[in-house]
């Protein structure tokens, strides 16, 4: 899965996974069935109400809105998603990671015309392919990107990291968490890197610090890193 960095304003380079074009594409598939099927249920429905074709054409304009307004609407009040995008886990974001807000997404909308509708989508995928970082035409307007939120199994979803045979660790009163709370701890931020959402990094970083009642000198990403590295070394030597 392609990647790309961003460094936030408190200087934590975080890596996005960008959405790769398969999954963006059978989104947009489930997308187009979902409105091609609602604007199907509001003609049967229309039919069925025996008006004359003046109030028909008038009345269809108004309940087909939602089919118009699709895309701004759901990733406005989706936190970026669309019923496509939450069944390929994928989601938009701005580029420094953070939640988009209505005008990125009402800049995409409007832009999804040339990326999309009248060029049955060449543009978008062009665009995406030479860019390198998830964005069309829409996407470099707006300032966002998609990223996906797949998760691969692995042993890295576990408590365990590798370390290497000469691995020293800097913190010892780690030993004061349990493996639970490491594990929590661990998930937290790997989701956080994953998602681009730095603020949580911060938090974690604050709380950790705390607790340990220590005065780091190495950046909030990089501080917790440590921390699970050191929890591993002393838990599996002692």
């Amino acid at each position: 899965m392609e990647e790309f960095q961003i460094e936030t304003a408190q200087n934590v380079v975080i890596n996005q996974n960008v959405a790769n074009i398969g999954d963006r594409m059978l989104g947009y598939l489930i997308d187009s069935f979902v409105i091609f099927l609602y604007l199907m249920l509001v003609i049967l429905l229309l039919i069925s109400l025996d008006l004359d074709m003046g109030d028909l054409w008038a009345l269809y304009l108004l309940v087909s809105l939602p089919a118009f307004l699709y895309y701004v609407l759901l990733e406005t009040f989706w936190d970026g998603k669309t019923i496509g995008k939450y069944a390929m886990k994928t989601r938009v974001v701005k580029l420094d990671g953070s939640k988009a807000g209505f005008s990125n997404y009402f800049v995409r909308w409007i832009l999804r015309l040339v990326d999309v509708v009248l060029t049955s989508g060449g543009v978008a995928v062009f665009t995406i392919l030479i860019r390198g970082n998830g964005q069309r035409v829409g996407d470099i307007a707006a300032g966002t990107t998609v990223i996906s939120e797949k998760r691969n199994i692995s042993l890295e979803d576990t408590i365990l990291k590798d370390l290497e045979s000469n691995y020293v660790p800097k913190y010892s009163q780690v030993t004061i968490f349990t493996d639970t709370e490491m594990e929590t701890i661990k998930n937290m931020y790997e989701n956080a890197k994953r998602n681009g959402q730095h603020h949580v990094i911060i938090q974690l970083f604050d709380r950790i610090v705390n607790v340990m009642q220590v005065i780091p000198t190495e950046k909030p990403i990089d501080f917790v890193e440590i921390v699970i590295k050191d929890y591993n070394y002393y838990t599996q030597t002692m």
